[in-house]
């Protein structure tokens, strides 16, 4: 998956829950939909989203499925976001230059 897969995953601010609960990590679906606000169906949804968007990974563990971050899928984006931080550094740095000629002139 890209970036933009995981950015249009993370939108969802129930889904930055669950990434935030899985921060420290694995968990079953019966977890991770403790104390949140929607249905543990509604969870798994959330679930599958994610996994789809390459944000997790899903281990079979007996009769229950371990969910945890997917640190390939976090690197896309993290290159992504690198790239953005990137370019405003670079823009940054052009208007410093730029300032400091004005005032040698």
């Amino acid at each position: 998956m890209t970036y933009a897969h995981a950015i249009t995953a993370l939108a969802d601010p129930t889904r930055r829950d669950i990434i935030d609960k899985l921060r420290h990590g694995p968990l079953p679906v019966s977890a991770i939909a403790a104390d949140m606000q929607v249905s543990r169906p509604a969870v798994s949804q959330h679930l599958r989203v994610l996994s789809d968007a390459g944000l997790l990974t899903v281990t079979p563990a007996g009769n229950r499925r371990l969910y945890a971050i997917a640190p390939s899928g976090v690197e896309e984006l993290r290159k992504y976001l690198d790239t953005l931080w990137d370019d405003a550094l670079a823009a940054f740095a052009r208007a410093a230059e730029e300032k400091a000629k004005g005032k040698n002139t």
